[in-house]
């Protein structure tokens, strides 16, 4: 019989993306008002273009928040600064605010949730069973045992050289660099385990001219051998599967890459969705991260999802999860749970199911307070939202992220071992 082969590919983005300077923005809002209260509501969606940044949404809390002073600070963070950016200064570039509070309608399925509790105390069954989600909606969460992280390989090597490339930026290994850039990697499967490194592709922005040169094929030149030394030898370093021989290797196939960031594109709050979940391995819900306050289950859910996902594949029970959850809002419980194993569960899916409905409280008052959501920014120097909107929300391994934690594994593991799954 022969084996199956295909190709998986997947991208990442900088910082310095124009839709990613959008959901660092959103979430440095949300950061900010979390970090001086635990019960605000925060929908905040940021556009960018040149020499403008302009937030929308919907906001309501008992504190104040400088919104134009958070929105510069970031962009200047970001390295938008003037000296290489190009078209987008943090302190010349119009900042342009509308905000509304949230509506009434939506607040009151959600209101007693806030109420009840501020701090991580238990939740009784009386006191959530009325709580609602804050909106209907889908959320997957998915994992798998391709790296350490139980992340598809594919998205985890574009994070890493996306970061990477940030920081040779950043420290000044490679200065001649500007902050926009993209990374996408192709892997080789075989009877669905990665096998090799097809392709990989980097796209940089960069200055004009680099030490003098000003010939644009020489400058091409240089950029490649400095993005293969620095960034991609560097990652693959510590990685079990490296580029051979065959793997093609693309840094900035379109000839020149000086005109970028919100100069060069437009951005957009939420518009790298997949590149901040799985690359597309798997299935996605639709609802974006950034800008969205806990009580959103587009974000939430989301994140309970992955924790899911990931116990069960640390428990030994699959080599791949992936988990959906529906809500409806105002309605405190899932209207439904779906787990798939892809025929690599060593017990039944609906036995898996019967599992995560005996371990995994998934209302949302539960899951806010099981992962401390509301005060996370607070404990985190009054940065995490933010830290998560580049590289990724899952699989993150540069910060302690709750929902990356496996301790419901071992219990995952006693449960699906005795017979008491009817009881």
């Amino acid at each position: 019989m022969s084996s199956k082969r295909f190709l998986f590919t997947s991208e990442s983005v900088t910082e310095g993306h124009p839709d990613k300077v959008c959901d660092q923005i959103s979430d440095a809002i949300l950061d900010e008002f979390l970090t001086q209260s635990n019960t605000p509501r925060v929908a905040a969606e940021t556009t960018v273009t040149t020499g403008m940044a302009f937030v929308c949404g919907e906001i309501t809390s008992d504190c104040y928040v400088d919104i134009p002073s958070v929105i510069r600070k970031t962009i200047k963070n970001i390295g938008y600064n003037g000296i290489n950016g190009g078209g987008f200064d943090y302190k010349t570039c119009a900042v342009v605010t509308s905000i509304d509070e949230q509506s009434p309608d939506i607040a009151s399925g959600v209101n007693k949730a806030m109420e009840i509790r501020n701090d991580n105390s238990d939740i009784t069954t009386t006191e959530t069973e009325n709580i609602g989600a804050g909106d209907q909606g889908i959320m997957f969460g998915y994992a798998c045992d391709e790296t350490p992280e139980l992340m598809p390989l594919p998205i985890s090597l574009a994070h890493k050289l996306a970061k990477k490339l940030a920081d040779a930026r950043k420290n000044k290994t490679l200065d001649y660099l500007r902050p926009d850039g993209k990374s996408q990697v192709t892997v080789e499967y075989i009877d669905g385990k990665p096998q090799r490194i097809d392709t990989i592709i980097i796209s940089t922005q960069h200055d004009p001219e680099i030490d003098g040169i000003t010939d644009n094929k020489k400058i091409q030149n240089r950029i490649k051998e400095d993005i293969i030394e620095y960034v991609i030898n560097d990652v693959f370093s510590n990685e079990i599967i490296k580029p051979d021989t065959e793997t093609k290797i693309l840094v900035n196939p379109s000839g020149r890459f000086v005109l970028g960031g919100p100069q060069g594109d437009a951005g957009l709050t939420g518009r790298k969705i997949i590149v901040d979940t799985y690359g597309g391995y798997s299935r996605h819900g639709g609802g974006a991260f950034s800008g969205k306050d806990p009580t959103k289950v587009d974000r939430s859910a989301a994140y309970a999802a992955r924790y899911v996902a990931k116990n069960i594949v640390a428990s030994g029970l699959a080599s791949k999860c992936e988990v959906e959850l529906a809500y409806a809002i105002g309605v405190a419980k899932p209207v439904s749970i779906m787990i798939d194993t892809f025929g690599t569960g060593k017990i039944s899916d609906d036995s898996i199911e019967q599992i995560v409905e005996k371990l995994f409280d998934l209302r949302p008052v539960a899951i806010i307070n099981h992962f401390d959501l509301r005060n996370l920014p607070a404990k985190n120097g009054g940065k995490f939202y933010q830290k998560l909107a580049a590289y990724g929300h899952m699989g993150r391994t540069d910060i302690d992220v709750p929902w990356e934690h496996t301790d419901k594994a071992e219990e995952i593991k006693k449960l699906a071992a005795c017979n008491c799954l009817a009881n």
